[in-house]
């Protein structure tokens, strides 16, 4: 499920005089004030003397993150567990909700905490990276790139003998999108509000009506197609990423957010995660999750 707090994200950086002129127009926002570091958070010391780390990371968001059996799983889950044995410390999820846009989950689950009964975690995972968040939310370190996403297109390959279609495709072929997504979005934005355009409760769903005939392809990010893919591995069905005309934000780089009094623990889940990529074992697990493995740039 593509969050709307990525779909914010990708939006507002995609308008024109937004997030590509850096820091432009954005104010300074408030910082706590008359409040002990234990109350945003825990120090580095204070994790590794504990012996135990709490990454947020997004519910029912497969294959990123989501419950199975109980327990969290999702390449997400894999990562998080890699930096805590990069701290020697024991790795625990929180499966948190997304709000309406990037800048309220990272106030809830990094740097304040929710009004009600809020508590902040050590680390987010799956924070979409972009210098102009170093700008909006200074509250907030951005660091430990792992992976780059970018926006796909899933076909049945029977429909597209010769190549995989484009987005002008569906002026004319029915297409599944995520409803209120960013394919969705952009779709939209480029051809209209054309009745080939089939809304979904998911990405998940929209791959689901796609291998049972309701449409030609589904749009949305590549993992979770991918994912969806993996699902119906009969069903003749593709993926690929073709070029997207118009759209100023088709991919895009995952990273982590740290409460900004922490930098020492941001230095280290930044190294912990360099270590990783260059090691090959952040590639390792989007293999064993049958995904495309994009580095990011860092």
């Amino acid at each position: 499920m593509l969050r709307r707090t990525l779909l914010a994200f990708i939006i507002g950086a995609a308008l024109p005089g937004g997030a590509f002129a850096r820091c432009e127009d954005y104010k300074p926002q408030p910082k706590p004030q008359n409040t002990f570091a234990q109350d945003v958070g825990r120090s580095f010391d204070r994790i590794v003397e504990e012996g135990w780390i709490e990454f947020a990371v997004y519910d029912d968001y497969a294959p990123w993150s989501y419950e199975e059996k109980g327990k969290a799983a999702g390449v997400d889950i894999e990562i998080g567990r890699l930096i805590a044995k990069a701290l020697g410390v024991e790795a625990k999820f929180r499966l948190v909700a997304s709000g309406e846009n990037l800048e309220a989950d990272l106030l809830n689950y990094v740097w304040k905490g929710a009004a009600v009964g809020g508590r902040v975690s050590d680390v987010m995972l799956h924070v979409p990276y972009d210098s102009a968040l170093v700008c909006r939310v200074e509250q907030v370190v951005f660091t430990g790139q792992y992976a780059a996403e970018n926006i796909a297109i899933a076909y049945r390959t029977t429909d597209y003998e010769e190549k995989g279609p484009t987005p002008p495709f569906f002026r004319f072929d029915p297409v599944a999108v995520e409803n209120d997504s960013i394919a969705d979005f952009y779709l939209t934005s480029l051809i209209g509000a054309v009745d080939k355009i089939h809304r979904f409760r998911s990405t998940a769903a929209a791959v689901d009506g796609l291998a049972k005939g309701d449409t030609k392809a589904a749009m949305g990010p590549r993992a979770e197609l991918e994912a969806g893919l993996i699902r119906h591995p009969k069903d003749g069905l593709a993926v690929h990423s073709p070029p997207l005309v118009g759209f100023a934000r088709g991919h895009w780089t995952i990273g982590v957010g740290i409460n900004f009094q922490h930098r020492d623990l941001a230095y280290a889940v930044d190294e912990a995660i360099e270590n990783a990529l260059a090691e090959g074992e952040i590639a390792r697990i989007f293999e064993r999750y049958g995904l495309t493995y994009t580095p990011p740039q860092r």
